[in-house]
């Protein structure tokens, strides 16, 4: 079986450092699934505007594809609501395991604040916030994200480990 994870979380929580991180650790890809967007999903975040379910299907199934297609990976996916997380399990080929990055909105405002060269702007938090539907046990392997980034990634690195045994 190839492992295939998704990293997921809020803007700004941390999915792309966790990512490569947990990447290097196990010596599997990450991709980060922003790359993925398509240019009009880019222009919409970039001017402030929140994404629609209507813009975020072809996304999510480019984001599955790459699942299937380069298992093992890491892909980093906000993944806000289940129904796309059900998509993305529709077209990965295989089982996907979801890793949440779980942190306050202050928490993660003040990341992006300190962030730059990004196009998710600070504004479009609140949104990413009231999409979110908060993935329970059975769905994701929930990690806090107000501890150090090394502890994160260990923890995580540890999870997927244990999960392969």
């Amino acid at each position: 079986m190839s492992l295939r994870v998704i990293i997921m979380g809020v803007a700004g929580c941390g999915k792309s450092s966790v990512g490569e991180g947990v990447s290097a650790g196990l010596g599997i890809p990450y991709l980060d699934g922003d790359d993925l967007h398509p240019a009009t999903n880019v222009e919409k975040m970039r001017a402030g505007t929140p994404l629609t379910d209507a813009d975020r299907w072809p996304w999510l199934d480019l984001v599955a594809r790459a699942l299937a297609d380069q298992a093992p990976v890491l892909i980093g996916c906000s993944a806000l609501k289940r129904v796309y997380r059900d998509r993305i399990r529709a077209g990965a080929g295989g089982e996907v395991r979801f890793v949440y990055l779980d942190g306050s909105r202050d928490l993660i405002a003040g990341r992006m604040a300190q962030r730059s060269g990004h196009y998710m702007p600070l504004s479009l938090l609140d949104s990413q916030f009231a999409a979110l539907e908060v993935p329970g046990p059975d769905e994701a392997f929930a990690v806090q994200i107000d501890q150090p980034l090394e502890a994160i990634i260990a923890a995580i690195a540890g999870h997927l480990r244990s999960a392969q045994g």
